[in-house]
């Protein structure tokens, strides 16, 4: 489901006023592509925080502009505690899209169920390349076959309709490994 938000249209410009802005408890965004002009908006920094919390890449901007959107990019202050400014980018819902998207992990690996075995989350996220509608919030990765020595890699990801990977496909996502392995890749080689 696309999340709709409601934003109004910023007249003043400069730190001083972001600041203001910031005080009111608003954020400073803008919206850009498409050809079309920039607009500098703002909108509620709770509004902004459950985007960020729930993963949410497409959304329905309502109010001062009336636009399909993707969130583009959060930029937080240098001590990275909070929000500054937040820029979106116009799509369309067909339009297709580079996004990064999380894995969840899905399932009991029975490789790594007795002591022989580790299981090794390799990678939390991947870029694809698909419809902006169809961006999915998370990837799911099932790993309840992976006997030791096995592993999944981002080609055997199960992605939505119409989406490749941009990842390279050979990436291991997960993987179970010897215990006897790891125990040995940590410890240093006698010289």
């Amino acid at each position: 489901m696309i999340e709709t938000i409601e934003v109004t249209k910023r007249e003043t410009l400069g730190s001083r006023a972001m600041i203001k802005i910031r005080e009111k408890g608003l954020i400073p965004a803008i919206l850009y592509g498409h050809g079309e002009e920039n607009l500098c908006l703002t909108l509620p920094l709770d509004t902004v925080n459950k985007l960020i919390k729930h993963g949410t890449k497409l959304v329905n901007l309502t109010g001062a502009a009336t636009d399909s959107a993707l969130l583009r990019a959060v930029q937080w202050s240098s001590l990275g505690d909070r929000i500054i400014h937040v820029d979106f980018a116009r799509v369309s819902q067909t339009e297709a899209v580079d996004v990064t998207i999380p894995i969840h992990l899905h399932g009991e690996a029975p490789g790594a169920a007795t002591a022989a075995g580790q299981l090794r989350f390799v990678v939390h996220e991947v870029t694809i390349h698909c419809p902006a509608g169809k961006i999915p919030e998370y990837l799911t990765c099932d790993i309840s076959s992976l006997q030791i020595g096995m592993s999944i890699h981002v080609n055997e990801l199960k992605l939505p309709e119409g989406a490749t990977p941009v990842t390279p496909g050979t990436i291991v996502v997960a993987q179970v490994v010897s215990v006897g392995a790891v125990a040995e890749a940590a410890t240093p080689a006698a010289s």
